[in-house]
């Protein structure tokens, strides 16, 4: 019944997605991306969630610099026992601009709350803001706290660059490259939370790199990752501490 509910909500998403598509034709302003990923591992903030295949679909709205989003995560293994389920939607409203006046400077605000359908995990819910500088690396710096079930911080730095043409088949086919490194920081409470381990640290080491091949308004981005635990407290109560996988995705944006 779970896997009927989840299939169920990805293709009224869709529907949905199509019927918006068909309204931006006439209103420019609103943006709507659909993508749908594959992974050979689950890896948020460098836990492994899913030691194996899932399948990621989302799609976005967004109008007057704010976006709605849905997000979910399709068990494609038995590692978990859920295989062909989803175990995950997540539901987030953004809110993205400049700062009036210093056009180098940009923030963000919004929130994410998560469900995850029969697991034992209880739905919890996060605020974020964050701030971001228009210059070359374009450093960014996050700060999410969960104000329902772990009552915790997280605080993520970051860099990264892109570089949009590495190569050009044709005017509307061309691939890119996307770099991107971030650091994580868990106080105790999330660390707690999450890990059974008191006291805050560096909690996780991301690298990433992704090849965007865009196909008119179809970008199909393989990518490569890394991941690992920092604390050594951290590292101790995580059963797969160091994390290497690869993806593939499509997206389409109307």
């Amino acid at each position: 019944m779970r896997r009927n509910k989840g299939w169920i909500l990805v293709a009224a998403l869709m529907a949905a997605m199509a019927n918006l598509a068909a309204g931006a034709e006439d209103s420019k302003s609103i943006g709507i991306v659909f993508s749908a990923d594959y992974f050979s591992k689950y890896i948020w903030r460098g836990q492994n969630l899913t030691n194996g295949n899932v399948f990621q679909p989302a799609v976005s709205i967004s109008k007057w610099g704010f976006t709605g989003s849905v997000w979910g995560n399709m068990d494609w293994t038995s590692a978990n026992n859920h295989s062909g389920e989803f175990t995950e939607f997540d539901y987030s409203l953004d809110y993205s601009s400049r700062i009036p006046n210093l056009d180098i400077l940009g923030f963000s605000v919004g929130a994410i709350h998560y469900e995850f359908p029969g697991t034992p995990f209880r739905p919890t819910t996060e605020v974020y803001g964050g701030l971001n500088l228009n210059v070359p690396l374009n450093p960014y710096i996050k700060w999410y706290r969960d104000v329902q079930s772990i009552r915790g911080d997280y605080v993520q730095f970051g860099i990264g660059h892109t570089i949009e043409k590495i190569a050009t088949f044709s005017e509307n086919c061309y691939c890119g490259l996307q770099l991107g490194t971030s650091i994580g920081y868990g106080d105790s409470k999330y660390n707690r939370g999450y890990f059974g381990t008191d006291g805050g640290g560096m909690n996780d080491w991301t690298i990433s790199a992704g090849l965007p091949i865009c196909f008119g308004a179809w970008t199909v981005k393989p990518s490569l990752n890394y991941a690992t635990m920092l604390d050594n407290g951290v590292r101790s109560n995580t059963a797969k501490s160091d994390n290497l996988w690869f993806g593939v995705g499509i997206s389409r944006s109307f």
